[in-house]
């Protein structure tokens, strides 16, 4: 069990690690291609952030572990709301833009019910159901960079310039860094999290929905916890959304691409995936209510202590 834990530790650690270098390596390769920081910010740095979830749910599925990709993506997207932007709320106020109700968290909403109904209609993530979420992934990528040329520089603060010196050998040796890291600190994770469920007589998509969520939103819970201490006003509900739409249309997508995904976990369909879509549901109205596009401490707290409740439940049953 210790050794199990060991490696779950030394597997996220990894994680971290590759998609750190990861971003690196594929921001200054992408300023060698020129392109532009906008378009960088939207799509190859939300690629690469996704990478650490990605590889962990196709390590998963090719070792017949489908709960574990499922759980890690669904899981994912309850701890981006209720623990990231929950504890980044109680820190300090979040304001709410309008592209969040008008396209992010619509397009969150319609892709996290998509899920719902395929999953609900015969168990199985299919290739041709991932390859269509891949393809809705692209179209919203499409739609948001067209949406975002109205907004120049609404993405500057996600790109280092710094990475446009960057010299040849040094993105081969960041991306060989990156991919290693990320491939080991999967098999670790995965491994790792197998054992521990046989260990605890619980079942892989527990520990999927809740330890393996919560270290793969590691990166995300850092970056807005620090945005949010040093009082930026870069970190934005749109990151996190964003964030959510990528777990559901490129991790899924890829995933049942490379190898379909069956539903194993009972919780995950009568429970889990509930929660998820509760959670997506109850920004719309926090959002409004009572104070206008204000997420404030008390409905951080709120949304904080749903996410509690959640994990409580999830152990309890």
């Amino acid at each position: 069990m210790i050794l199990s834990i060991f490696y779950v530790l030394i597997g996220f650690v990894l994680l971290v690690v590759g998609g750190e270098f990861l971003v690196r390596s594929s921001v200054a390769l992408s300023f060698r291609l020129k392109l532009s920081k906008m378009v960088i910010g939207l799509t190859v740095v939300s690629f690469a952030t996704s990478a650490p979830e990605l590889l962990v749910s196709v390590q998963a599925a090719l070792g017949g572990l489908s709960d574990i990709s499922l759980g890690n993506v669904v899981g994912s997207n309850i701890a981006n709301i209720g623990l990231v932007l929950g504890i980044t709320a109680i820190i300090g106020p979040l304001a709410i833009d309008r592209d969040f109700y008008k396209f992010n968290w619509p397009v969150m909403l319609l892709l996290s019910f998509a899920l719902y109904f395929v999953l609900d209609n015969d168990g199985v993530l299919s290739r041709l159901e991932g390859l269509i979420f891949f393809l809705s992934l692209l179209l919203y990528l499409f739609l948001l960079i067209r949406r975002s040329r109205k907004l120049s520089g609404a993405v500057s603060d996600e790109v280092d310039d710094a990475l446009e010196k960057t010299s040849n050998f040094k993105i081969f040796i960041w991306l060989l860094i990156g991919g290693c890291a990320l491939y080991f600190g999967s098999e670790l994770l995965v491994n790792g999290a197998e054992h521990i469920a046989l260990k605890m007589g619980v079942s892989e998509g527990v520990i999927a929905v809740t330890l393996i969520a919560v270290g793969t939103s590691v990166p995300e819970l850092a970056a807005s916890v620090i945005a949010a201490l040093k009082q930026e006003k870069a970190i934005s509900l749109g990151n996190l959304i964003g964030s959510n739409i990528f777990n559901i249309a490129s991790v899924l997508g890829i995933t049942a691409m490379i190898q379909p995904i069956a539903v194993k976990d009972e919780a995950l369909m009568g429970v889990n995936i509930y929660w998820m879509l509760g959670f997506a549901m109850i920004l719309l109205p926090l959002a409004f209510i009572p104070k206008k596009m204000i997420l404030g401490r008390p409905k951080g707290l709120l949304i904080f202590v749903g996410y509690c409740v959640f994990i409580a439940l999830v152990f309890l049953k």
